[in-house]
């Protein structure tokens, strides 16, 4: 049995090794991926593959887990030791990662007040029952058992958010409780504010930095604050970061392949690092998450391309070969190799089979919740996907006025089954004026509000928008209406096989679009979305995420995986009323 310690060297079997890691998240792509990923990352140079392990996935429902399919870390990680790679995980309480709510689950703001990634006892609570579950599952895979892993996170960037070094001593602790024995560190950004605020260094857990650029300048930093500490511990960089991730309406965010190289090779010249993503993958489902400046929420896209080594799809990339020959430089005795690559094919074009409207099919999808004020989406559902309020006004014959209170995060007001206005959280709040049918005494009022991505990052992680949906009311005149009806849209299997496509269309209003097509071979492919407006695609009942007009991504990702040689079915909801004719292959990911 292996042994690995950290002294003035990462040691192994006693003896120093540098440790050249790189990101793969095993949630953001197939398992039929794993294999090739891994392959790739040693045929690179590496002996080590790093992996955050997301709450929110493993524990969706409050005391419901789920290790399957692409959630079965253990599958993973027994991968990595069977192709060469030692294991880093970060199965921290919260993860940040440019993931939903930064891993944190959507059920926990269902406590109102609960204080996060502190010790208010309800919050570590949650966390000691996941714990209690997850840790179990990781203890054999440590390298103490004969396993791979070698070290594990305790919590990620907390100097980027908090300082409260008991709440980081109480997460240690519950990782020893149940049978963490290996080597624990944090990691946050290298200068001193941070590295004070986020290191539990005084009891000796080791200190790892995040950066990307100017690697012996930082790596100075992070030498100086271990020697205040009385710690000659190693130099490495838990992040490394080779590229980055994007945003919806933004321009796409490149890294030159040689200038990384150039900095990869100065880091190895002076410490350790891991690749921050190596290969980035996708954000299946309502995964994505969502950056915060000043007061507004700015959501990440749903490809994690992060302009990596290897393609959001797999595929190495011109970055993938600079790297390669700068860890050569460094460390002449790796072994390296030429990497896997795959073909991605144009799997054609198919006509719609069927579509009809949300509103004409809700009661039988969905059974309404009947509530005198609104619920938000946590409390009426998993909270996430969509929430469609229906609401029913009194028609004065004449302008009426109303306001959304406190919603998050984008609305769209529906009257007498017409789009009236789509508002942001920015804007939410300000006054609509409508008319009702002329003939009838009522307004029905329909309300969809998305959740676009919970904050994953910053001062906004504890703020009120983080929970989604209608938080305040929907006001009529200078006062708060009382009567809802609640549809919570997750687009799940059962609302999926439950959609009557015999009832009423109407491209104008949100719309779900039937394909059926067979196909006799499967390959790895990219739907083409460039005429769709704003929604979400799924292939065989799974949601391979969101795509929207505004660009800078206009293709979703499909694998292999999701695919049947025979008959196969999507369903794209279109919320922006842009009517769909075909689904459209593409050999490529297409991108303004």
């Amino acid at each position: 049995m292996q042994t690995f310690e950290i002294k003035e060297d990462f040691l192994l079997d006693g003896k120093p090794i540098k440790l050249i890691s790189g990101a793969i998240h095993y949630f953001r792509m197939t398992p039929e991926q794993w294999e090739d990923s891994l392959y790739n990352l040693k045929a690179l140079g590496a002996n080590t593959v790093e992996t955050y392990i997301p709450w929110n996935l493993h524990e969706p429902t409050e005391g419901v887990y789920d290790f399957e399919g692409l959630k079965n870390i253990e599958h993973f990680v027994t991968l990595a030791q069977k192709i060469g790679l030692f294991v880093i995980l970060r199965p921290s309480a919260y993860i940040c990662a440019e993931w939903e709510f930064g891993g944190l689950p959507a059920w926990l703001l269902k406590e109102k007040g609960l204080r996060l990634r502190s010790t208010d006892p309800r919050f570590m609570n949650k966390v000691q029952n996941y714990f209690s579950v997850l840790i179990p599952k990781l203890v054999p895979l440590q390298i103490t058992h004969g396993g791979p892993v070698i070290m594990m996170q305790v919590e990620n960037e907390y100097g980027s958010y908090g300082m409260e070094k008991e709440y980081l001593r109480q997460t240690k602790q519950l990782m020893e409780k149940f049978g963490v024995d290996v080597p624990l560190f944090t990691s946050d950004g290298a200068w001193d504010e941070v590295l004070d605020a986020g290191t539990l260094i005084e009891e000796d857990v080791f200190v790892a930095g995040n950066f990307g650029s100017h690697s012996k300048e930082n790596a100075e930093v992070m030498r100086k604050f271990m020697a205040r500490h009385g710690k000659k511990w190693p130099i490495m960089c838990m992040e490394y970061w080779d590229g980055w991730f994007n945003r919806w309406g933004e321009p796409i965010i490149k890294r030159d392949g040689q200038d990384l190289a150039k900095e990869v090779k100065d880091m190895l010249e002076v410490g350790s690092l891991n690749l921050y993503m190596f290969h980035g993958g996708t954000n299946f489902g309502f995964y994505n998450g969502c950056s915060a400046r000043g007061t507004l929420d700015l959501p990440q896209v749903t490809s994690y391309d992060y302009d990596a080594l290897l393609t959001e799809a797999g595929e190495p990339t011109e970055k993938y070969y600079h790297v390669q020959k700068a860890i050569k430089e460094v460390c002449p005795d790796v072994w390296q190799a030429e990497p896997r690559t795959k073909k991605m094919i144009d799997l054609g074009q198919y006509p719609v089979t069927n579509s009809v409207s949300l509103f004409s099919i809700k009661d039988q999808i969905m059974k309404p919740q009947e509530t005198v004020y609104p619920l938000s989406m946590e409390e009426a559902g998993e909270g996430y996907g969509y929430l469609l309020y229906s609401v029913e006004l009194k028609n004065y014959h004449r302008e009426n006025k109303l306001k959304i209170i406190e919603a998050s995060d984008r609305v769209q007001v529906y009257v007498d089954g017409e789009l009236e206005a789509v508002q942001y959280q920015e804007d939410i709040g300000e006054e609509l004026v409508v008319n009702g049918t002329s003939d009838k005494e009522t307004i029905e009022l329909d309300v969809l509000v998305e959740n676009l991505g919970r904050v994953n990052y910053g001062f906004k992680l504890n703020g009120p928008t983080q929970s989604k949906g209608i938080r305040g009311g929907i006001m009529q005149d200078i006062h708060f209406h009382q009567g809802y009806k609640q549809y919570a849209l997750a687009l799940s299997e059962e609302q999926l096989h439950a959609i009557d496509y015999n009832a009423e269309k109407n491209p104008s209003q949100p719309s779900f679009y039937q394909i059926e097509f067979e196909l006799a071979d499967i390959a790895d492919t990219f739907i083409d979305c460039s005429q769709y407006g704003k929604g979400v695609v799924l292939v065989n009942g799974v949601n391979l995420g969101r795509y929207w007009s505004i660009g800078p991504i206009r293709s979703l990702y499909c694998p292999k995986a999701f695919l049947k040689k025979g008959k196969n079915e999507v369903v794209i909801f279109e919320t922006e009323g842009r009517e769909i004719k075909e689904l459209v292959f593409s050999e490529k990911a297409l991108t303004d």
